[in-house]
């Protein structure tokens, strides 16, 4: 049973990556008629008006039975902190750095993601680093550089040219691992979809005025906007930004941060199918290959490690210091 709840997780965070790797080909065509600030605080926007009802319900309620009214001044401070230092900085981050340097260094640049999020879970949830999660990283790695047909005659990370470019994106895969890991701490304390909608409260709040100062264009072209652009920002809203990131954290509470950004390895795999698919790319062994290779090592630490789940029901969960402390206390 304890494998098959970790293998039902698994194909949620599949899911959430599916969705994440399409993002890039809909950016494309949202982009057409929007900078690239209003292309991510639009449908973030919508996705935060969709949770006002399900929030102010389920708010209210919590309130009537603890007795609880407005949120601690600590927590309001920590929802800013993952809202502007993980979510702003992350979407502005990669829609600007991605206009900034070339495809090539930013797919090599995606690769950090699991990897920072491995860095920041060990930082700020003691998460740790086990064997088979290392060969697990080494074959997701692999199967990404396989299938990604990165042109490594193109990359340039010292070329002037592309440096600030390739510094906005490094700086946007850390911002999105920081919100990976540091959203689990208040997730012992809220739920997914509250920990979620307190988040884009702030990126709305935040990115609002920067997106009237420097993109007013956009604002004023809305109603010129194309069918092909309005699903594309509905697409983003409702798949991305509310279904994929509530899955994902809920998914969080019942699995080490470091584990499910093992996962994010799939966004590559499933951007290059999308090119295939939506923009007509071309489908070769290497991405057989690559795919393959990236689902052994999602597929290893995830049966592996579902076979330690009966120790982490016992109250013996060997992936944090408190944790080990109680095991050798018991």
């Amino acid at each position: 049973m304890a494998n098959l709840s970790r293998l039902r997780d698994w194909g949620l965070l599949i899911s959430c990556n599916l969705v994440w790797g399409c993002q890039v080909v809909i950016y494309k065509i949202v982009q057409q008629q929007s900078g690239p600030v209003f292309a991510a605080l639009f449908p973030i926007t919508i996705a935060t008006l969709l949770m006002v009802p399900i929030v102010w319900r389920q708010h209210q309620k919590v309130a009537s039975d603890a007795g609880k009214g407005l949120l601690p001044v600590g927590d309001v401070l920590q929802f800013l902190l993952i809202g502007i230092c993980g979510q702003v900085l992350a979407q502005v981050g990669v829609a600007t750095g991605a206009r900034l340097t070339l495809a090539s260094n930013a797919a090599l640049l995606a690769l950090a993601l699991p990897v920072m999020t491995a860095l920041m879970a060990f930082i700020f949830l003691n998460e740790r680093m086990t064997p088979v999660r290392w060969v697990s990283f080494v074959l997701a790695v692999a199967g990404v550089l396989v299938c990604a047909g990165i042109r490594w005659g193109e990359l340039s990370f010292t070329s002037t040219r592309y440096l600030l470019g390739n510094a906005i994106f490094f700086v946007a895969i850390a911002a999105s691992a920081f919100y990976n890991a540091y959203s689990k701490r208040l997730l012992r304390r809220y739920s997914a979809l509250e920990v979620l909608f307190y988040s884009y409260v702030v990126v709305v709040v935040f990115m609002l005025p920067v997106a009237l100062y420097t993109e007013p264009h956009t604002f004023r072209s809305i109603l010129n906007f194309r069918l092909q652009v309005w699903l594309g920002f509905f697409s983003l809203a409702i798949l991305q930004y509310f279904f994929a990131m509530l899955i994902f954290l809920t998914v969080l509470t019942r699995m080490d941060a470091t584990q499910a950004g093992l996962s994010n390895y799939l966004i590559p795999l499933f951007g290059v199918l999308a090119a295939v698919i939506v923009l007509g790319e071309r489908f070769t062994a290497n991405m057989v290959v690559g795919g393959l290779l990236v689902l052994c090592g999602t597929l290893l630490v995830t049966l592996y490690e579902g076979r330690q789940a009966p120790q982490v029901a016992n109250g013996c969960c060997p992936t944090g210091r408190q944790g080990r402390l109680h095991c050798r206390q018991r």
